[in-house]
């Protein structure tokens, strides 16, 4: 029987259900500090044709990704009205009956709809909290979110279809602008991955981490537990109860640090399907989530994704080595044949090759990618001997 996430049943309960424990997140080698945050990165001049603004832009977001995998954008152009209209519908339908949000069980191997903790998947080390999550089509814009909105739970979240549908395009124009200047940043030709990612399949999911005040859980239970996203990039606001926190490494230490919430600015995280389009430049962002003793956390992400039939592999111009990002690389990164071609660090998949790899194999966590292309590779092994 699965669990379900029903949070007043699970805290009368003599202690945490040892489904919820995570092993090891209290080590003490691993610990919290507060982010020294890089620049916040300005769009205003961007946006306006700023070309002076635009390579400050570029520079900080290279250095931000080099060192860290994330990086903050501020002056975005997203209405902070639309922002807060979305978290409203998300609250309202995160407080619906258990039974009704029930009836928007993601399916097993699905990418939309509820989830209770990840519990219709998983029977270990569940995440405390529940997400809406649906689809997004580049191409088709917002007719698709309403539809699927309204037929999942019900006509009278008319008005949350429209809501989320307007966020969606917002992050499409926000996340095409956010690839131009990535492209920028790694020296390769300016539109290249507007163009890739112009027919994406994204995915947008709203957050739920109720208070968790059961006896035993403090330093024991997560919102989320390590990982790397397994998509391009997430593009996520988070509201001011805050719990995002990176993964740091100093002098072989590690460091859990906590990226402070700003209401006027989204998280961007490189992620490993980017970092496969980069080729290894930049390396995706592993993260967490902490729930709160006393107080809901809400997040809003969303996850941009190509067109689910392209490969993913890196333009040309950064397999040549002329092509260098100013930073200290070992010898096997930068590796080159006799004809002066990088290394390619990744072989050739598709989006949905990772897709549904990460939906049926094998739980996203801090070496997706790696543990991916080795499934594939065994995958594509196994089928050739047996034709």
């Amino acid at each position: 029987m699965k669990l379900i996430f029903d949070v007043s049943a699970i805290e009368q309960q003599p202690s945490l259900p040892p489904q919820f424990l995570w092993p090891g997140q209290d080590d003490q080698e691993i610990f919290q500090e507060e982010l020294r945050q890089p620049p916040v990165v300005d769009l205003r001049g961007f946006f306006n044709g700023d070309q002076a603004a635009t390579q400050l832009a570029v520079s900080q977001i290279r250095a931000a990704c080099l060192s860290q995998g994330f990086f903050q954008i501020s002056n975005h152009g997203v209405d902070p009205g639309l922002i807060q209209s979305v978290y409203d519908h998300m609250d309202t339908f995160f407080s619906l009956p258990m039974s009704r949000k029930m009836a928007a069980l993601r399916k097993p191997g699905g990418l939309c709809g509820y989830s209770g903790a990840h519990s219709q998947r998983f029977s270990a080390m569940l995440p405390w909290k529940e997400t809406f999550s649906f689809c997004y089509s580049h191409a088709h814009d917002s007719g698709d979110v309403v539809h699927y909105v309204k037929s999942s739970i019900g006509q009278d979240f008319h008005e949350a279809g429209f809501a989320f549908a307007k966020y969606c395009k917002e992050m499409k124009r926000l996340s095409l602008s956010i690839m131009e200047l990535l492209a920028m940043s790694l020296g390769v030709e300016r539109f290249h991955y507007r163009k890739y990612f112009e027919d994406g399949y994204s995915i947008m999911r709203g957050n739920n981490y109720p208070p968790c005040k059961a006896k035993g859980a403090s330093g024991l239970t997560l919102g989320t537990g390590p990982h790397t996203d397994p998509n391009s990039l997430t593009i996520l606001h988070q509201d001011q109860v805050g719990g995002l926190q990176i993964l740091s490494d100093s002098d072989n230490i590690k460091y859990w640090r906590t990226v402070q919430p700003r209401p006027d600015t989204f998280v961007v995280n490189i992620c490993d399907t980017f970092m496969a389009l980069c080729n290894g430049k930049y390396k995706s962002c592993v993260h967490r989530a902490v729930v709160n003793k006393e107080r809901v956390r809400r997040s809003v992400v969303f996850f941009v994704n190509p067109r689910e039939d392209k490969l993913v592999k890196p333009p040309p111009d950064l397999l040549q080595n002329n092509i260098i990002i100013h930073h200290e690389q070992d010898d096997e990164d930068e590796r080159c044949n006799d004809l002066g071609e990088v290394r390619r660090k990744y072989g050739d998949f598709t989006w949905s090759q990772l897709r549904e790899f990460t939906q049926n194999h094998y739980r996203a966590d801090t070496a997706t990618l790696p543990n991916f292309l080795h499934w594939l590779s065994t995958s594509t092994s196994t089928s050739t001997s047996t034709n």
